[in-house]
């Protein structure tokens, strides 16, 4: 078996790479080559913790696989990660366990990847500016995206704590040192949003983090921060704002996006108004962006075949080049 470790998969795999495969496995689900069953949560109380079995299957890549995430929110008092996970890689032609792989790594990579195909599909072509509303480790992946599809030339940065978000753009030079644009640390978010093109939201903040009359007109919004039915990044009125709303998947988003749930149950919009889910728009079933002036929104809360998607292509990659540790099981 193949053991690769985050490092192991940054020096081979790239943004470039996970926006492609990405694309390829929304349209074998378009076509009904995924398996994605619900996934398995087991819960401990004492611990206040949990643990998160998710399988899938893609028929023609020739794989599955079963990401498992642990979450325990009292490990950093213990000097542990708050949340650790692995991808166990399988040979669906003959049963053969291929590879075990950080997740955590992989997580980011491909959250960031499909916010960058809704991007490319949603957002202005001269998109220019970019407000980053949450400077976590979750942002990195978000922006690296938005930046491999768009010429950005002016990021606006908002956190809670300021001193993050400087630390947010020492990292963000490291990581795209072909980035020649100007980078601002704001101290509202409000004023960063009013500035921009594109909105990453990647907090896990239960109220709105920007008022939705700050947003201009042809604004594309990425929501990932919130995951749960009680969380919320985005307002009503964002929401009503705009002219198509996509998500990664239907199921997900009306079991998990409180950005979405919350209005709906208020009465003040609808499920069935969404204008479809990421893989319509990569097949073409549904439109992207049709003028300059509309303003849209794509939420992701996440489906475990998009895991597998990336998984699957860093294993036959580290296979081609030699890297990684074969171990004996």
């Amino acid at each position: 078996m193949l053991v690769l470790s985050e490092s192991q998969i940054r020096s081979i795999y790239s943004m470039a790479d996970a926006i492609q495969d990405l694309e390829e496995a929304l349209i074998h689900n378009n076509d009904g080559k995924v398996k994605n069953p619900h996934r398995t949560v087991l819960d401990f109380p004492e611990k206040e913790a949990s643990a998160l079995y998710m399988p899938s299957s893609i028929e023609p890549v020739g794989k599955s696989a079963v990401k498992v995430v642990t979450i325990f929110p009292h490990n950093p008092s213990v000097g542990k990660k708050t949340t650790q996970g692995i991808i166990l890689l399988s040979d669906t032609d003959n049963g053969e366990h291929l590879a075990c792989i950080n997740a955590s790594y992989l997580t980011r990579l491909r959250t960031g990847a499909v916010s960058g195909i809704a991007t490319k599909h949603l957002a202005k072509k001269e998109a220019s500016t970019v407000a980053v509303i949450g400077t976590g480790a979750m942002a990195e992946e978000q922006l690296q995206a938005v930046l491999e599809v768009r010429e950005i030339m002016e990021i606006m940065l908002y956190n809670r704590t300021k001193e993050k978000a400087f630390l947010f753009e020492k990292r963000i030079l490291e990581l795209c040192p072909g980035f020649k644009g100007s980078i601002t640390v704001m101290d509202h978010p409000d004023e960063a949003v009013s500035k921009s093109d594109i909105v990453i939201c990647a907090t896990r903040s239960v109220t709105p983090v920007f008022s939705g009359r700050a947003l201009k007109q042809g604004t594309h919004i990425n929501g990932v921060g919130s995951y749960l039915p009680h969380m919320q990044e985005v307002d009503a009125e964002t929401i009503l704002k705009c002219s198509k709303i996509v998500v990664d998947t239907i199921e997900g988003v009306k079991d998990e996006a409180g950005d979405l749930i919350i209005p709906a149950k208020k009465g003040l919009w609808s499920f069935s108004d969404l204008h479809g889910e990421l893989g319509d728009l990569v097949s073409g079933a549904v439109s992207g962006r049709e003028n300059k002036e509309e303003i849209t929104f794509f939420k992701s809360v996440g489906i475990a075949y998009f895991d597998l998607a990336v998984a699957a292509a860093v294993y036959n990659k580290a296979i081609t080049i030699g890297v990684g540790t074969q171990v004996e099981i």
